[in-house]
């Protein structure tokens, strides 16, 4: 039988970057005890004030079908945060809510992307994002991210990259694997690229909320000149312990989100109104979550440089946001998906191997510090133990 091409792209790009946490999913379903590191799950439950709004609106009979672009009440709510947050007017017209952000991502690239068109991306990414691209026919150009530059995307490695078949710079800040948050200058400079080159920005910012003390965010939405040429995208998944809602949104020129509100309804037409309903609030209220787990995250971040830092050659990178910490496991295994895979059978802790992020990490692990305190303390003691011990 014959299949359509986006098949054939996206062979490999999904599930099987996952395969050591489906993997420790099954041994736990066996019943053997395992310390999972892998996914970025908030590690509280959904604030019940807002399951109550969604419920409550359910009974109201918020039930029935929405528009492409999205609920009036949320649209609004939407453009008073970001007005407020990035100090110039933003307007309804000029946001779109989806299903959580990767189905804003997705819409968002298909509206700006085509077969043979280029799109730069550091590597290492998020784990969907060659998967996203890939799934538009256009070529993904990886950008380098450097440790030792603290894993933030340059603009002069960006602008080594450029041909006259670029057309967006996809970037993420915070950014996940490695925490990083650009600074308003870096922006500032990328953005004088995409201005030269008549390039869009793209900036994936689904953890806002979750930038470390001491830290400071910002959006290319903060830079008024870069306005015809950014769109941001994020969601209540991670500020608000929200992910099974599947509530996002992008920001961007009027002028784009028209444009497209035509692969909106044809891919959806509307999202669920409760869903809407609750996310309106959750923006109008701010998250009552998001700075305990901040704190948290980064003194678990702390702990695990603190236990595994030094130990049999090991490197940990400590992120300035999100959910996660990195660890160059170089000196004792050069293939990191290698040692995962091995670390899960022989010592019961799942992480995810790098490679699953791009190749900059192929000698990495990325552990997610959602777990309680003495979870993760225990993680790092069989990791050490492990790692003093493990031949390839």
């Amino acid at each position: 039988m014959r299949y359509a091409a986006v098949t054939e792209r996206l062979a490999g790009l999904g599930g099987a970057k996952w395969a050591v946490h489906a993997r420790a999913r099954a041994l736990k379903a066996a019943g053997q005890e395992v310390i999972e590191l892998t996914i970025g799950e908030p590690d509280v439950a959904t604030p019940p004030e807002l399951m109550a709004i969604a419920a409550k609106s359910m009974l109201a009979g918020r039930t029935g079908y929405s528009n492409g672009q999205g609920e009036p009440g949320l649209l609004r709510a939407l453009a008073a945060r970001y007005t407020a947050r990035r100090g110039r007017e933003i307007s309804p017209s000029q946001i779109m809510c989806f299903p959580g952000t990767q189905t804003t991502l997705y819409a968002v690239l298909m509206g700006l992307l085509g077969p043979g068109d280029e799109v730069l991306v550091g590597d290492p990414m998020y784990a969907t994002y060659e998967g996203l691209v890939a799934a538009t026919g256009a070529k993904m150009v990886p950008v380098p991210l450097l440790a030792n530059a603290g894993f933030r995307i340059r603009a002069a490695d960006i602008a080594d990259r450029i041909t006259p078949a670029t057309r967006v710079i996809f970037l993420n800040s915070p950014h996940n694997p490695t925490g990083a948050v650009l600074t308003r200058q870096d922006f500032a400079e990328i953005g004088a690229l995409a201005r030269a080159h008549d390039l869009w920005i793209l900036c994936d910012e689904v953890y806002e909320d979750l930038v470390f003390e001491g830290v400071t965010f910002a959006s290319p939405l903060d830079l008024p000149d870069l306005a015809e040429r950014v769109i941001v995208a994020s969601s209540i998944s991670k500020s608000h312990a929200a992910p099974g809602f599947r509530s996002g949104w992008c920001v961007g020129p009027e002028e784009f989100i028209k444009r497209l509100l035509p692969l909106s309804e044809t891919m959806l037409f509307g999202n669920q109104p409760f869903i809407a309903d609750m996310t309106a609030q959750a923006i109008a209220d701010g998250s009552p979550v998001s700075a305990g787990m901040a704190q948290r995250f980064a003194r678990r971040a702390q702990l695990v440089r603190d236990r595994l830092d030094g130990v049999a050659g090991m490197r940990v990178h400590l992120p300035d946001a999100g959910m996660f910490a990195l660890v160059d496991v170089g000196a004792v295994a050069e293939d990191g998906q290698a040692f995962a895979l091995a670390l899960l059978e022989n010592a019961g802790v799942a992480v995810m191997p790098g490679a699953s992020f791009g190749v900059a990490l192929r000698s990495w692990l990325r552990l997610s510090l959602t777990q309680p305190d003495e979870v993760i303390e225990e993680a790092c003691r069989r990791i050490a133990a492990y790692a003093a011990e493990y031949k390839p």
